[in-house]
């Protein structure tokens, strides 16, 4: 693989493997550490890339196997910091209270996220947040199709019962 080659499809994915690894880890040095990792991962391992058929669903396999080897081997801990690496900056002129409201629920949601189990975690960050298709999604993380569908409607299932008990009894 040339530098070009190289640049023109692994390069644009930099993002997508770092918010993962930041979902996963939730530290923004330690997702930065494995998004290089990753990178310097797949350039090593260039020779592979002419058999594959799905580059970017490679790339996240990488990264998740490179993080989740991470939280294994130290007993890491996720921090309790604030999903900074999602919060969405207002994309009308909305008023303060209408802002300061929907960063509000921002932050409840990500903070319910944050705390499902790794595997529907990252169901949610690849399908929702990332946008990868069902089959893409099986192939990064090495499970069936079935398994993708069920999982991520358990996981949606679970935020949507967590999001209405903190509405209803402020929970």
């Amino acid at each position: 693989m040339s530098n070009e080659l190289f640049l023109s499809q692994v390069m644009p994915v930099k993002q997508k493997l770092y918010r993962f690894a930041f979902r996963l880890l939730g530290n923004e040095e330690d997702a930065k550490d494995i998004t290089q990792d990753a990178l310097m991962k797949v350039w090593n391992q260039k020779e592979r890339m002419g058999e594959l058929n799905n580059l970017e669903a490679w790339c996240m396999r990488i990264t998740r196997n490179l993080a989740l080897d991470k939280l294994k081997s130290k007993k890491y801990r996720r921090s309790d910091d604030i999903d900074q690496a999602h919060e969405i900056p207002a994309t009308r002129e909305a008023n303060p209270q209408q802002a300061a409201e929907q960063n509000d629920v921002m932050k409840k949601v990500h903070s319910v996220i944050n705390n499902l189990p790794e595997k529907y975690r990252s169901l949610v960050q690849l399908r929702d947040i990332d946008g990868f298709s069902y089959q893409e999604i099986a192939d990064i993380l090495e499970i069936t199709l079935d398994e993708v569908k069920v999982n991520l409607h358990r996981a949606r299932k679970s935020v949507r019962e967590q999001l209405q008990n903190m509405q209803v009894y402020g929970l």
